[in-house]
């Protein structure tokens, strides 16, 4: 059994009348409601976007405007059992094809049409450029289109270019009224950083050398150093030059032989002396009181 089937597009609502309320509120006119086509059989199809584009694309009729029918787009070939009965569609299958061409030439042509059992009892609705409102017809049946298995492949390689064109943003050129170019500014953080060159580099502090510090005699500097740690226990290098404005390096080797480096504990970074020192310092502590 084939089935022609035309293209209309409609308004979607819940019940027809004959005279219907224009205005809201209390006030306001009633249209005529055309009623006459109220029970024809209307199916519902839900369509892939290239199918609707290829059947609102048809070609006008060769016949007389005012006698013409509207474009045949696609036929529907409906397979049935005919030892069920007739209002029995649990083995009934239906198919869509397309009967024109597009310009690509690579729109699927087949389609399976999966029936949906449950539908809500709706009606279909138009309205002229004249603003007469008119009853299509009642949706019978609704379904849902997918393409032939052998089909698929051409037709994901249609969606995933579709998808494509839409995700990328085309360049346009556009006329700027204001001017004076504050509004086209880089946002923060859009700007390379670029290092300074050596001409812009600043010119760091040179220290003091350590050949300014006069250097005492290792007999003068060991008894000041016994002086400093009778004062506190633990001292580190910056200090001791700082309070002896000795050499760095003839203070390290003095340090090697009286002291202890503390490389972990509270005392972390600081000398302290030598435990033998520490008696003799003692010893001479109490001996001078």
């Amino acid at each position: 059994m084939e089935d022609q089937i035309s293209t209309a597009t409609g308004k979607i609502s819940g019940t027809a009348a004959k005279a219907i309320n224009s205005g809201g509120g209390g006030g306001g006119g009633q249209k005529v409601l055309e009623t006459s086509k109220s029970e024809r059989h209307v199916w519902l199809m839900k369509c892939p976007p290239i199918v609707s584009k290829s059947l609102t694309q048809q070609p006008p009729s060769p016949l007389d405007s005012a006698s013409a029918a509207a474009p045949i787009g696609a036929k529907v070939i409906v397979a049935v059992d005919p030892l069920l009965p007739t209002d029995d569609y649990s083995s009934t299958e239906f198919t869509m094809e397309l009967l024109g061409t597009d310009q690509s030439g690579r729109v699927p042509k087949c389609y399976s049409m999966d029936m949906s059992k449950d539908i809500i009892p709706m009606s279909v609705f138009s309205e002229s450029k004249q603003g007469r409102l008119s009853v299509e017809g009642k949706i019978y049946h609704k379904f849902d289109m997918k393409p032939h298995n052998e089909n698929l492949e051409e037709y994901g390689k249609l969606c995933r270019e579709r998808t494509n064109k839409y995700m990328t943003k085309t360049r346009q050129i556009q006329v700027i009224d204001n001017d004076n170019g504050a509004h086209m500014r880089p946002m923060p953080g859009l700007i390379a950083f670029r290092p300074p060159s050596q001409t812009e580099r600043k010119k760091a502090p040179v220290k003091g050398s350590d050949t300014k510090r006069t250097r005492r005699d290792r007999g003068e500097m060991e008894d000041i150093m016994f002086k400093l740690f009778e004062r506190q226990p633990n001292w580190t290098l910056k200090q001791l030059i700082s309070e002896t404005d000795q050499p760095e390096q003839f203070l390290k080797d003095l340090l090697k032989d009286l002291c202890i480096y503390n490389n972990k504990g509270s005392n972390q970074g600081t000398y302290e002396l030598k435990p033998e020192y520490k008696r003799s310092t003692e010893e001479l502590g109490t001996a001078s009181k």
